[in-house]
């Protein structure tokens, strides 16, 4: 069954996505690039409050593909207690010896997820090379956030064989990258571990705006009931919203 991945930028967002039903948090700074990382602080006071009520990721930086750089950013945000760290693959670099440089701490017992991104066309063979160096997962994202959705960038027989690929090697696969409404339906059908929202769920439609109660509930909705697409019905909970989608004061979580 494909689950829903929201990404956070603080605490209040956090918890209003625990509140809305997504499936796993993930943090990250949005105005830091496509994978900005959280002060480390911030993410163990979030994963503090979260209470192991869901999983938590968290992004470690839109770092250069050095492996000793990769590592200790990968082993600080480990020690928050996160539930997986994400690496992104950027253009460029040592990827192999990166890869190699992580597989300690994947042997070691952290989580790591793989992202890669789908509009600087990577080879899909590195999920091989990914699955030997102990990593739990791959995600493939988008590193332009203004070039439009991952389904602009590739197919979906592209989308296809990326989780098929990661499934065959017993990794969690995950597809992203400003991800629209409109792209669940078809995505579903390929049966990814989980969809990522950011932009989808703020105001707007804007990643670097705050998270939108009623874009959380209403995705959240589309993912866990397709079928209620097509009958029109409205997702349960909006009671916690106000009329601009926001969650209500006395709602709660949301201090």
């Amino acid at each position: 069954m494909t689950r829903m991945l929201a990404s956070v930028a603080n605490l209040e967002e956090a918890l209003l996505v625990l509140q809305a039903g997504a499936d796993l948090i993930d943090l990250k700074a949005p105005a830091a690039g496509a994978l900005g990382a959280l002060p480390p602080e911030a993410v163990r006071q979030i994963v503090t409050a979260v209470a192991g009520r869901r999983p938590v990721s968290a992004t470690i930086g839109d770092l250069p593909m050095e492996p000793a750089r990769v590592l200790e950013a990968a082993r600080e945000m480990a020690a928050t207690g996160v539930d997986f760290v994400k690496v992104g693959f950027f253009p460029g670099g040592d990827w192999p010896g990166t890869v190699a440089a992580l597989a300690g701490l994947a042997a070691a017992g952290t989580r790591l997820v793989a992202v890669l991104f789908g509009d600087q066309r990577p080879d899909f063979a590195m999920l091989q090379e990914l699955a030997g160096g102990g990593f739990a997962g791959a995600m493939l994202d988008t590193l332009d956030k203004d070039a439009g959705p991952l389904t602009a960038c590739c197919v979906l027989p592209e989308l296809c064989d990326f989780v098929t690929g990661g499934r065959e090697l017993g990794m969690l696969t995950g597809l992203a990258g400003s991800l629209r409404e409109a792209d669940i339906q078809p995505l579903l059908a390929l049966h990814p571990d989980y969809l990522g929202f950011r932009g989808a769920l703020c105001l707007g439609g804007r990643r670097r705006l705050q998270l939108d109660a009623r874009r959380v509930s209403q995705i959240r909705w589309r993912i866990q009931s397709p079928a209620n697409v097509s009958a029109g019905r409205a997702p349960a909970g909006s009671s916690d919203s106000d009329a601009g989608g926001r969650l209500r004061r006395d709602s709660p979580g949301t201090d």
